[in-house]
């Protein structure tokens, strides 16, 4: 099979041996060794290259069992203690990082590494493409640390680093450097940089003649390391991730969003065709809801009040009404008096039939 052939698909899709370290099978390079074994299968056939690609709708099974559909990128903050190595396997036997993670993480892999004796924010992700992209020095992701040193600080040296240092036949990018308090024969110092080589803090600083004691990586591009706990670890939201990453979601998170994107254009124009029809008199138009003047023009309009005692109108009832005035009004308990009820229909005949007006006095 030939190099970005996929059996019974095209050639579009993603590396399997990328494909199966995103799977949590193993790293890129094992899933690598598992294909020149001839364990894994694609729709059925034996993979022969670890270069072929898989597709949405490819099967790919590892030593006869299937594998799922690997998860989403996801990005972790750790604070990494002291005495651990940034590695799965040691073969010293020495405790590793990825031993003292939680349990229930999928399975990850660092953004650099952190050396044994250093400290503080390591980035773990299950994206092995994710983690060279933020290694890259070109991609300028700056590394930012605190470092206790023991020894002279020269100042005019820290700001040397900037243009660059070779030590040992090895050359280091710029580095900046600054003191940030001094004790004695012990100072702070904060130091960035964007390569971040096998231990390039401790070695530039020890050609300066300052012994490294402590060293805590602070920030790494714009993830920092904040007040999260020594040996915890933080998932990083997928919103930020995107945004300050640039990127996209998974796919099957897009297809779901054209999904939803679909129906929501096809309802607007299903609404703009019915619109369209409305106005030209192919459907009946819905009836317009009545404004205030016209609902207030709908209620039958309230009696006028009596201006005196003797005045009379006449209720929406039809019964006559005295004015609230009248100073002949009955009285009831108490001595208020009782008004006649402008509310009320009053009945025909006896105390509930209408009232005459009444004779004045």
């Amino acid at each position: 099979m030939e190099a970005g052939g996929t059996p019974g698909g095209g050639a579009k899709g993603e590396r399997i041996a990328k494909w199966l370290a995103r799977a949590g099978i193993a790293s890129r390079r094992d899933a690598e060794k598992l294909v020149a074994e001839g364990q894994v299968a694609l729709n059925g056939t034996v993979v022969e290259s670890p270069a072929t690609f898989v597709g949405p709708e490819d099967v790919v099974t590892v030593a006869g069992k299937p594998v799922g559909t690997p998860e989403r990128t996801r990005l972790f903050r750790y604070h990494k203690p002291p005495g651990l190595v940034t590695t799965h396997k040691d073969p010293e036997g020495r405790r590793t990082v990825f031993e003292e993670l939680p349990a229930g993480l999928p399975r990850l892999v660092s953004v650099g590494r952190l050396d044994l004796n250093s400290e503080g924010l390591l980035l773990l992700t299950n994206d092995g493409a994710l983690s060279r992209k933020l290694e890259l020095p070109q991609n300028a992701w700056v590394r930012r640390y605190r470092a206790r040193v023991h020894g002279r600080v020269d100042e005019r040296a820290l700001a040397e680093l900037a243009r660059g240092v070779t030590v040992e036949g090895v050359a280091y990018g710029p580095i900046e450097a600054g003191l940030d308090s001094r004790q004695g024969t012990n100072a702070w110092l904060t130091v960035s940089l964007q390569e971040g080589k096998n231990r390039e803090v401790r070695r530039v600083l020890q050609h300066l003649g300052l012994t490294v004691t402590r060293l805590i990586r602070t920030a790494y591009g714009p993830f920092t390391l904040g007040p999260l706990p020594r040996g915890a670890v933080e998932e990083v939201n997928a919103k930020v991730l995107r945004e300050q990453l640039g990127l996209d979601a998974p796919p099957r998170v897009l297809r779901g969003v054209e999904r939803a994107r679909a129906a929501a254009a096809a309802q607007d124009k299903a609404t703009q065709e019915k619109a369209t029809r409305e106005k030209a008199g192919d459907a009946p138009a819905r009836p317009a809801a009545p404004k205030p003047e016209a609902m207030q023009r709908s209620r039958p309009a309230k009696p006028p009040r009596a201006r005196n005692a003797t005045e009379q109108f006449r209720s929406p009832w039809g019964a006559v009404v005295q004015g609230p005035d009248a100073a002949d009004q009955p009285q009831g308990p108490g001595g208020r008096r009782r008004g006649p009820s402008a509310g009320r229909p009053q009945g025909a005949g006896g105390a509930g039939g209408p009232r005459g007006p009444r004779k004045p006095r």
